[in-house]
């Protein structure tokens, strides 16, 4: 009985007269938020497309809850309010009030147990609660946590629209290389052979083709009937002869053209197939280089438009407000958390003693 008395009784004791006449009441003021974000399409899915709206960014909330339990985030708020003073406002509370004294690694040691955090991750919400030993000071406290998690979540986005703007002109300039070297290419095909569209002088070599074959038949049946009736030696039929094979040679000059037979080339040793093939190249280049600057400049536009609105934002579901009782600390529950745990070491310690003592 002795030791149940000094080792339960008087530590609860001590205890309770702690809790109920020496802590001081700690008010809380609770908060919550989420971080809302909006998402930029891809710019190869589309030539031409918004932002859609999401959901809350689960990583930008991971970030928010690392960052309120920071030194950094301990720092700006105490720039903003003096937290030694705040935290160290009872004037004698060995437990629950801050050492003035202490360095900024204690502070933020003492941060952390004066401000809680939860965080949802299935649905991405941040509640916070911030206690003090005024109310006004947890009031503060909270205030100055949701502007400071406003300014970083800020700074992020800006981060982001600048990323994404400096990506976009990126592109941008190597669309306009790409179609500007394409476009080179092709004016340069067509000074060298001097051709500007192969499809249509084509079409106008057929026709000259088809006009040669023409004459050709006309001069074979001319020669024909003129031989029905002239004798050898007859000048009519050598001068027939003659422009048969004029048409003949002039016919197999553009057939070479097109590549149709014969050694004979036209521009810079090629052909009429091979020019075709390279003109039908080089429009392929350019044709891709103008879509891929258009793509690039919808980018570009959508990242700026983008730009000029707050990408992601810090959605405050339950403002702070001020607290108007004092909830902390909770003197019941403690009170019996050191009952229980003097009572379950001092029924340990018996079990022990008579343990040892029947072993003797």
């Amino acid at each position: 009985m002795f030791s149940f008395f000094l080792l339960v009784i008087g530590p609860f004791a001590a205890a309770v007269f702690y809790l109920y006449s020496i802590a001081a009441d700690q008010y809380a003021s609770t908060f919550g938020f989420a971080v809302r974000s909006e998402e930029l399409d891809s710019a190869q899915n589309l030539l031409g497309g918004l932002a859609d709206l999401s959901g809350n960014s689960s990583s930008d909330t991971d970030i928010l809850y690392e960052f309120i339990q920071s030194r950094a985030m301990v720092e700006k708020v105490n720039d903003r309010i003096d937290l030694r003073t705040i935290y160290s406002r009872p004037e004698f509370d060995p437990v629950f009030a801050f050492d003035p004294t202490g360095s900024i690694e204690d502070l933020v040691d003492y941060w952390q147990r004066m401000v809680r955090i939860s965080y949802a991750n299935s649905s991405g919400l941040l509640e916070v609660r911030a206690n003090a030993f005024r109310a006004q000071d947890a009031l503060a406290i909270a205030e100055a946590i949701v502007d400071e998690s406003t300014l970083m979540i800020n700074e992020l986005s800006a981060i982001a629209r600048e990323d994404a703007t400096r990506y976009a002109l990126e592109d941008l300039e190597q669309a306009v290389e790409r179609l500007k070297t394409a476009r080179e290419a092709l004016t340069r095909f067509r000074s060298d052979t001097r051709i500007v569209d192969p499809s249509a002088d084509i079409q106008g070599q057929m026709g000259l083709l088809n006009s040669l074959e023409s004459q050709l038949a006309e001069a074979i049946i001319e020669m024909n009937l003129v031989m029905e009736t002239a004798r050898e030696g007859d000048p009519r039929v050598e001068q027939a002869r003659r422009r048969i094979a004029v048409i003949e040679s002039l016919i197999e000059q553009e057939r070479q053209k097109f590549g149709m037979g014969g050694t004979a080339r036209v521009t810079d040793g090629k052909d009429y197939s091979t020019l075709v093939g390279e003109f039908e190249r080089l429009m392929v280049d350019r044709e891709y280089a103008e879509k891929s600057y258009l793509a690039a400049q919808t980018v570009l536009d959508t990242a700026q438009a983008e730009a000029q609105r707050q990408s992601r934002y810090l959605a405050t579901y339950a403002k702070p407000a001020l607290p108007e009782s004092a909830q902390y600390p909770q003197r019941i529950i403690l009170s019996a958390l050191v009952f229980a745990v003097a009572l379950l070491g001092w029924a340990i310690g018996v079990l022990i003693y008579y343990s040892v003592r029947d072993r003797r």
